[in-house]
Order: structure tokens, then sequence, then C-alpha cells
């Protein structure tokens, strides 16, 4: 597989600003955004014997790992499997400087599932793709995870994922405006971190990653998310085969459904050295040994 050369973007953009406190008169000077622009994924095929090009999806992201952004999505939506599937991945914009359009192409002789891509996806950078489908959907590409297929890990592990997580979000720290997805061991080493102003992007970036350097399924592995955790997000875990997916904020109904019937561990509320247990609390070791 190929990867044309990628040229580094900024994740933050200087401003300067009116800062103002209370009673305090007004302050200037200047502050950081995190960086928001829109990425078009495409993905190169053959049909019929001739060359196809066809646009996927429009994503509001952060600039850098387009990448893995672009074969993340492609991957948790069913229509990659593998990166030996995958002959080359480039930016390929009007001009030169263009870094936002993404197109995968795939190996010739490769059967496509087209009905993958009868739906135009459209997403943005808070809600990931609008009118997701179901968990029926889900079904047709995923498969449960077995609670007996991996380790147990302690709730003192789970405790001390947020610092761990806010200590390594370096842009975070001069922005405030980007969500992350960190993929931890069960014993709480962080491994892999990636942030966007998307919270669904975020995790493409990861689980892209993780596909392109072959490392899929993330099975033994922990998923730690910085905001709440909604079905699209469980969703991708799921086709990434991670069991247990943490979250600082709260989880919604389908997310927690979607969990329960893929057999995820799902816990919300992680901070303050406590969480919720939504599903699957037979992999959590109690502390101390208290039920």
């Amino acid at each position: 597989m190929s990867k044309a050369s990628v040229v580094i973007r900024a994740k933050k953009l200087e401003t300067q600003i009116e800062s103002f406190s209370g009673k305090e008169a007004n302050i200037s000077r200047s502050d950081f955004l995190a960086v928001e622009e829109p990425l078009e994924i495409r993905l190169g095929y053959e049909e019929n014997g001739k060359p196809v090009h066809k646009a996927i999806s429009i994503t509001m992201r952060t600039p850098e790992n387009d990448f893995e952004l672009a074969t993340g999505f492609l991957f948790t939506e069913g229509i990659l499997q593998t990166k030996e599937q995958v002959s080359g991945i480039k930016h390929c914009g009007k001009f030169p400087n263009n870094q936002n359009t993404v197109r995968i192409d795939l190996k010739s002789g490769l059967t496509l599932n087209l009905k993958k891509l009868e739906r135009n996806f459209y997403t943005t950078s808070s809600c990931g793709v609008c009118g997701k489908s179901s968990l029926e959907a889900l079904a047709t590409g995923a498969k449960p995870i077995k609670s007996t297929d991996v380790p147990t890990v302690s709730a003192e592990v789970i405790d001390k994922l947020p610092e761990k997580l806010r200590t390594a979000q370096t842009v975070f720290d001069e922005t405030g405006g980007l969500h992350a997805a960190a993929l931890f061991d069960t014993e709480g080493r962080l491994l892999f971190l990636q942030e966007d102003v998307g919270r669904h992007n975020a995790l493409d970036k990861l689980i892209g990653e993780q596909f392109l350097k072959g490392n899929l399924p993330l099975d033994d592995k922990i998923l730690f998310l910085s905001g709440r955790a909604s079905f699209e997000l469980v969703q991708k875990a799921v086709m990434a085969q991670i069991p247990i997916v943490a979250a600082v904020s709260a989880p919604s109904s389908l997310a927690v459904q979607a969990a329960e019937e893929f057999g995820i561990t799902l816990l919300g509320f992680v901070r303050d050295h406590r969480f919720n247990i939504y599903t699957g609390k037979e992999r959590i070791e109690p502390k101390n040994g208290i039920e």
C-alpha cells in the first residue's frame, strides 16, 4: 500500500480576543482556537473494468491524521475489512495545497459491496453520520464480543484513566475545543491518543491508525472517550472489537442497548474517582475486592 507524503497542518489557530471577567475591565489578549475544516473522503475502485472515484463522505474535522480518519471511517462503516484491500491513500484536491480531500484506492479485482455506497454520508463535527441506521444494520457487519475472551480490569485502573487522558491532551490545554479518544491496555497504560473537534472523528482516527498498523482487532484494550458515549461511538467500538468503552460523560439509551446486545462493557461518568457500569459488569474487578 502506498501513502503519499503528508503536509503537516495546524490543529490550532491564534486569534485576538477581549477577555471579560465579572466587574474587571476587558483585557485584550491572544487565544487559540481548535481548527475546523471540511474533509471529503473519496473511494477509488474498479467497476466493470473501469476506474471509479466516488465521494463517500464530507465531515468537519481538525486537520492532520486525515488518512487515519478516512480509513477508520470506511472500516467502521464496513466498507474496508483489511489494509491489504488498500493500494494507496493520498490527498487529491484540485490545487497542490488543498489537503481537504482524501482518496483511498482499492486494489484491482476486489469485489465491493456497492449497497454500502448507495447513500452519500454527510457528517458533522458534532453528530457524526446524520440519521445513522439502527442496531439491525450494525448486526450485519459486526459480531458480539464474548466476555470470556478478554481479561478483567480493576476499578482502580478505570479511576486513573481521566487524569492520564487529560495530561496527554496537549492541544486541548490551549484551545479547550477538542474531543479525545484514547486506547489503554488493561493495566492502564496509555497506548494511543487522537484528538478532533468531532468525537466521532477522534475515534475514526484512532481506529484508522490501528487499521493501518495492522493491530485490529482491539479485543484486549480499553477505549476511553472524553465526552459522552453515543450509539455511533459504541458502534465503532463494536466494529473494532473493543470490549470495554469508558466515557467521561453519560451514554445514550441506544448506546447502552448496543453495548448490551454486542457484549461491550460500557462505563459512564468516569471522573472524580467514580463511575457507573451500564453493561458488562463481569469485566470490572471491584475496589479492594468489595462487591
